[in-house]
């Protein structure tokens, strides 16, 4: 019997790919790891606490409310984006011109940069120059996003709502096209409506897309930071100060690099068990079905 020579020599192949990540993810993480139990006051002095910086971070009135905050935020653009991307992909043409040009315009504003999505949209809300803006003050809508907290908080929504359902409905659309046309065929012999298409051919074979662009959504949502930043400056007040916010204002504004450390392994925890929670619950409802 002749014995199989195992040539492990194809690990070498792989290598470069292990070292840049180790680089790029696995060092800063063990830096931060090394921080968040340390009290730094300059890069020569430092002092062990522990897990002095995690109890106080705990116990943070800050992370609190910017964690319910950041909760509520991402929910209510899961709530709106999920659905609508959906109403957009089953409004979308599906042969011919008309289905590339829609591609085209619905994925223009995934291709711009954060930072200019904040910007359109500060200009765009304010009411001496702003379409968005005067035209809520010509219909009497008292609307001020830099001095009112609920007008910066359904601006902040409105933003993102028009960055990212673009993403969904794109990824609803290839769900939709992914379909064999033998389920329609036979969905008009029966004469099926439309609404039972829908429910019982379209949605279920949607569920696995749906999946892929809930999480992805709720995680960006959770870590959302340029947006409003550019936006609102996370105001007025603290209205629209979301976690990562309050992180980069405890590490850089305040240099308290210790609790912000401790802090960024907080937040990163939360958003891993989160999404489990969240892909854990939604495979089960699948598997139910």
């Amino acid at each position: 019997m002749q014995t199989k020579v195992e040539n492990n020599k194809a690990w070498l192949l792989v290598m470069p790919v292990f070292l840049i990540v180790a680089f790029s993810a696995i060092i800063p993480l063990m830096t931060v790891v090394n921080y968040s139990v340390q009290d730094i006051f300059d890069p020569q002095t430092r002092y062990f606490v522990g897990t002095e910086w995690f109890k106080q971070v705990m116990l943070d009135s800050r992370l609190h409310e910017a964690l319910l905050r950041q909760f509520i935020y991402s929910i209510t653009i899961l709530a709106i984006e999920v659905p609508l991307g959906i109403c957009v992909a089953l409004m979308m043409p599906t042969k011919g011109r008309g289905a590339s040009l829609a591609l085209i315009l619905v994925a223009i504003p995934l291709l711009i940069p954060w930072n200019v999505v904040g910007t359109i949209w500060q200009i765009f809300g304010r009411a001496d120059i702003g379409l968005f803006g005067a035209f809520m003050n010509y219909i009497g809508v008292d609307y001020n996003y830099a001095s009112n907290p609920t007008d910066a908080w359904l601006t902040v929504v409105l933003m993102d709502v028009w960055h990212w359902t673009p993403l969904i409905a794109l990824l609803c659309y290839s769900g939709l096209r992914a379909i064999p046309e033998v389920y329609y065929q036979a969905a008009r012999i029966d004469q099926a409506s439309r609404w039972a298409v829908f429910r019982h051919i379209q949605l279920p074979k949607l569920a696995n897309v749906l999946v892929i662009g809930m999480l992805l959504r709720f995680m960006d949502s959770f870590m959302i930071y340029t947006e409003p930043f550019v936006l609102t400056g996370g105001g007025p007040g603290s209205s629209t100060t979301f976690l990562s916010q309050a992180l980069v204002q405890q590490a850089i504004g305040q240099f308290d690099l210790g609790p912000a450390a401790a802090f960024s392994l907080v937040y990163f925890l939360i958003i891993l068990l989160v999404c489990w929670v969240f892909y854990t619950t939604i495979m089960n409802m699948q598997k139910d079905k």
